[in-house]
């Protein structure tokens, strides 16, 4: 017979280890259903990344990879967002902001003279030159996760080659994006596919590294390391097709870099510069509203400062999505109007803004600029994929994307200082992209005619776009 005090002891023991048996099921369930929703979620990725024959030419390779590049660097900007190397960004003293905006231009200037050039000279090697930028970030970001811990001088050349390897890439990869084109999709709609991989990369990969960050930022660069790592063997595995010079021009000695380069063809020159007007309102953007949104804020939001700061930051980032959604499903967009139409609604809101200095026109100037930005360097990536011969690709968009990036620290430069003018700074602005709108579309882009025209080549699957 049970002791009666005995009786109290095993019904409370048997009662703990239903219940624990009970949560033990629950999280097997719940880890099941997990799992099951994150196969089923990597599932529909692919299955998209693979649609409208992508996956038969290759091009669904290329997506995942950006998406992986774009968590590597995801990763890499959130470990440094609390060091000094990135202060500058965000103070509110003007002099490190100047000195951070001169800073930027470091990675264009190797980008343009050296690795473009470099590119098109071993364009059988695309492969490898993509996995070599992967490579030699994993390594960096290994060396700065030591270096944030020792304050060791490495710090900072290690960071800047970094960006450089990042610039290099987005070099590599605009390049090798013609080669893998299938038939059913034009290259605006690829480019934004590709964009639209990294978007979603960068959001997994966020807050990942933003828990690793919180046990510090060496954390978050070893999984930037890993990141990388993983990159470098899916560049190495990218379809064989990406290192093919079939068909392609061979570009005399000169034309690609050097005194004797030749210039761009008139359609890309043509819509180099009427990107630089949406990227110079990009950069005034940034920094004008970064300083004027704090010391002048608009009338009854003198206390809300930060929510105001965001709601106008965050339409930029916004119209930037939207601009990859609408470049990744849209049927046709013609790229020669389309870089016309960015600079032209970039103009008309700029003057409203101006005009109307409120809440909801800034943030309508917030979203059209984050919208036409994209809308307008995609189709200059189009243009360059279709206009320039395949062997120059690299220096093409090297020397596209510093200038691009010239315009952003000029628009930059011009933000810091008209916020020592905050009632002049809009109507500013609004003068110089008119004028350069006058200046970019008083010429209309015409191929070169006569027996000493030089011939323009585009890759096979590239004339559709």
């Amino acid at each position: 017979m049970v002791p009666a005090d005995e009786v109290p002891a095993r019904t409370v023991g048997q009662s703990v280890g239903t219940g624990a048996l009970a949560t033990a099921r629950g999280l097997r369930g719940v880890a099941r259903g997990t799992g099951r929703f994150s196969r089923a979620t990597f599932r529909h990725a692919r299955r998209a990344a693979g649609a409208q024959g992508a996956d038969r030419s290759g091009l669904n390779r290329l997506i995942e990879l950006h998406a992986c590049n774009a968590a590597g660097d995801a990763a890499f900007a959130i470990a440094l967002a609390g060091t000094i190397f990135f202060a500058g960004a965000t103070s509110e003293q003007r002099g490190p902001v100047l000195l951070f905006l001169g800073l930027t231009m470091l990675p264009f200037a190797v980008v343009a003279p050296l690795l473009g050039p470099f590119l098109d000279r071993f364009s059988h090697g695309r492969r490898w030159a993509i996995g070599a930028t992967f490579a030699v970030r994993a390594f960096l970001c290994w060396v700065i996760a030591g270096a944030v811990t020792t304050d060791s001088l490495w710090f900072y050349p290690a960071a800047l080659g970094v960006l450089i390897s990042s610039k290099g890439y987005g070099v590599a990869k605009a390049a090798a994006v013609p080669r893998l084109l299938p038939p059913e999709i034009t290259l605006v709609k690829a480019n934004g596919r590709v964009s639209l991989a990294g978007v979603v990369g960068a959001a997994v990969s966020a807050p990942l590294a933003g828990g690793a960050a919180y046990f510090g930022p060496e954390w978050a660069l070893r999984f930037a390391f890993l990141v990388f790592v993983l990159g470098t063997v899916a560049a190495i595995l990218l379809p064989a097709k990406v290192d093919e010079t079939e068909g392609e021009v061979p570009i005399p000695a000169g034309k690609t870099g050097g005194p004797r380069r030749r210039g761009l063809p008139p359609k890309v020159a043509f819509a180099l510069r009427a990107n630089c007007g949406p990227r110079l309102l990009s950069g005034f953007l940034t920094m004008y509203m970064a300083f004027v949104l704090r010391t002048d804020p608009i009338d009854g939001w003198e206390d809300k400062t930060t929510l105001l700061l965001g709601l106008v930051i965050g339409a930029a980032g916004l119209g930037n999505t939207l601009g990859i959604l609408v470049a990744s499903l849209a049927k046709k967009i013609n790229p020669s109007i389309m870089v016309i139409v960015a600079l032209l609604a970039d103009v008309a809101i700029l003057v409203v803004a101006a005009v109307f200095y409120e809440l909801l026109t800034l943030v309508a100037l917030g979203l059209t600029a984050g919208l036409m930005q994209y809308l307008a360097k995609v189709s200059l990536d189009s243009t360059i994929q279709t206009e320039v011969p395949v062997r120059a690709h690299a220096s093409a968009f090297a020397r596209g994307d510093t200038t691009l990036q010239m315009a952003w620290v000029i628009g930059g430069f011009l933000g810091v200082i008209m916020s020592w003018f905050p009632t002049l700074g809009l109507p500013t602005a609004a003068l110089i992209v008119v004028g350069w709108a006058v200046f970019a579309l008083r010429v209309t882009p015409k191929r070169p005619e006569g027996p000493h025209a030089e011939p323009v080549e585009a890759p096979r699957q590239a004339g559709r776009a």
